[in-house]
């Protein structure tokens, strides 16, 4: 199984960057797993159009490259982890 090389420190709704919030994408070779640990946030790609909602036990992965946001509605705990291959989605 794959291990995450790199990880963002917890984000809530104050704190979630700018960045995240705004298109945005990973470098080549590069995949992401976006986990929330408390709330829900949508995971918006941007080619082709699709929103994934994210919530505690159902991580989202993130293609190398591929455009995306993050969108939140309310109260929420989230950060991703970074890997050089596809990460296995165990449902934390």
């Amino acid at each position: 199984m794959a291990e995450p090389y790199r990880s963002t420190p917890e984000f809530d709704t104050g704190s979630l960057p700018e960045a995240i919030r705004n298109a945005h994408s990973t470098k080549e070779g590069v995949w992401g797993l976006l986990v929330v640990s408390e709330g829900e946030v949508r995971l918006v790609f941007h080619e082709p159009r699709r929103a994934v909602p994210v919530s505690p036990g159902n991580p989202a992965t993130i293609p190398p490259q591929a455009v995306h946001h993050v969108e939140t509605d309310g109260p929420m705990k989230m950060h991703v982890e970074f890997y050089r291959a596809e990460p296995v989605k165990d449902g934390r």
